[in-house]
């Protein structure tokens, strides 16, 4: 099969994605990012690597995905991880998984989040697991049960909370709570945390993107329209936190904090209309 259908009655897709921070205090600072977001199937990820040009699973290739980037123990691959971690939480098994995520790209990856969403066995999405990553190696997940909000406008949404437990920034101290409102993918990629203290909002972050099918000339395409950008996202992390340095935001010290437990539960969060 050529890789250019080899997305054919798949649910693997790709995004022309981008990422903002919005910072509210000490001291306000903003920056936007274009990355390339992959929404892989995880029982598809051997038939992707054999019929698609450029993308390969668990070796060197133009776009490469390794269980290993993502599984702590490893001893389990992606889906296996993401069953355990859902067990982990007593939530049941999930019948199909995504994950979203950004793949390595000429063997190098930064994933500061990716995202499992779980499906029962009627394709309703029940969970939703975030997967965090600093840049010191460490890995914590969010897990949360995933009831659906409808909008005034007919749009289903899924909200939920957690409070901060994983050391991510030097610039923000652990007293957070995440609020999370995603969509469900499909054609839009639509995920909003926003991050608060007790002093309230204190960061907004996105991701948003437009799907596009995952083919070898799509992967092609994504190459001269966000060139480099796996390198671009750990540039870009230590350029913003210089920034904010510069900006004389105070830093923490990360070996303050205990380290916590694997995962963490988060609950669902309905939403006043004044946060609408």
């Amino acid at each position: 099969m050529s890789g250019d259908h080899v997305s054919s009655g798949l649910n693997s897709r790709l995004y022309y994605s981008t990422v903002m921070h919005h910072r509210f205090r000490p001291s306000v600072h903003r920056f936007t990012y274009r990355v390339g977001s992959f929404l892989l199937d995880l029982d598809e990820l051997e038939r992707l690597d054999q019929e698609l040009t450029g993308f390969s699973y668990n070796r060197a290739g133009l776009f490469s995905v390794y269980d290993k980037d993502y599984v702590i123990d490893g001893q389990h691959d992606l889906k296996q991880h993401a069953q355990w971690l859902l067990s982990q939480q007593n939530m049941p098994s999930a019948v199909r998984i995504e994950l979203l995520c950004m793949p390595r790209n000429l063997g190098y990856s930064f994933n500061p989040l990716c995202i499992f969403f779980c499906y029962d066995a009627d394709d309703h999405l029940y969970a939703t697991l975030y997967q965090v990553s600093n840049t010191f190696g460490e890995k914590h997940i969010y897990a949360v049960d995933a009831e659906p909000f409808t909008h005034e406008n007919g749009e289903q949404q899924l909200r939920h909370q957690a409070d901060k437990l994983f050391f991510v920034s030097p610039f923000i101290n652990l007293s957070c709570q995440y609020r999370f409102r995603i969509h469900r993918p499909d054609e839009r990629l639509k995920v909003l945390i926003r991050q608060e203290d007790p002093e309230g909002l204190l960061l907004n972050a996105t991701l948003t993107g437009k799907s596009s099918p995952l083919t070898a000339k799509g992967l092609m395409r994504l190459c001269l329209k966000r060139p480099f950008f796996t390198y671009k996202v750990i540039l870009g992390i230590h350029w913003e936190a210089l920034q904010l340095w510069l900006k004389k935001v105070p830093y923490i010290s990360r070996h303050q904090f205990r380290k916590p437990a694997l995962t963490s539960k988060g609950q669902p969060l309905a939403l006043s209309s004044e946060e609408e």
